[in-house]
């Protein structure tokens, strides 16, 4: 099953599974966008659950490969200047260089290849943008035996459970960590903060 088919299925359950838990969470990391207003893409932005934790000053582009996830986040977006995107966010659809700052929220964990997600944010964020990250992620060298386990038949349906942040942040990146916090169940869930140099 593709990632674009099980999340038209996930689509009317996601928030009922997810928002409670995560609300919270989001809100803390997305108080560290600029209070200048800019140009910010919410790559995966799912059925728009950051929406109402976001200020106003800037013009919001959310992306996400699905339409059924893009449909549900249209009435959050009420307050603030938002056009949809359908994309993937391996292969962004955007300008080198077009976007000030890049929020993803549990989209690294979500993607085939978390990689060239990470590099295609790094490739559209000017100069000392900014990129907040909120997901799971197992610590280098963690076993997590259990994780690693039903990892391969999870990840078809929904979501990887193998994701290494420090492993992404190694490849060659010009992204530079300013904050890393845990977040959610006990560490696996962090809220990371980076700088494009």
């Amino acid at each position: 099953m593709s990632l674009k088919h099980s999340y038209t299925l996930i689509a009317p359950f996601y928030d009922a599974a997810i928002a409670r838990a995560t609300q919270a969470a989001r809100a803390r990391s997305l108080s560290a966008l600029p209070e200048q207003g800019g140009r910010v893409l919410l790559a995966g932005v799912g059925t728009g659950l950051d929406l109402p934790h976001l200020p106003p000053q800037h013009r919001y582009i959310g992306l996400d490969l699905n339409q059924a996830m893009l449909r549900r986040a249209l009435p959050r977006a009420g307050h603030v200047d938002f056009i949809p995107v359908q994309g993937d966010a391996q292969r962004l659809p955007f300008a080198d260089s077009s976007f000030d700052s890049a929020v993803l929220h549990l989209i690294l964990a979500v993607v085939p290849q978390p990689a060239d997600c990470f590099a295609e944010i790094e490739r559209v964020l000017k100069p000392g943008g900014q990129v907040l990250v909120f997901d799971k992620f197992l610590r280098h060298g963690q076993p997590a035996i259990l994780r690693r386990l039903v990892n391969p038949l999870v990840r078809r349906v929904a979501t990887r459970l193998d994701v290494v942040f420090e492993e992404l942040l190694s490849e060659g990146s010009s992204l530079v960590l300013e904050h890393d916090q845990s977040a959610l169940a006990g560490g696996w869930f962090r809220m990371i903060r980076l700088r494009k140099l």
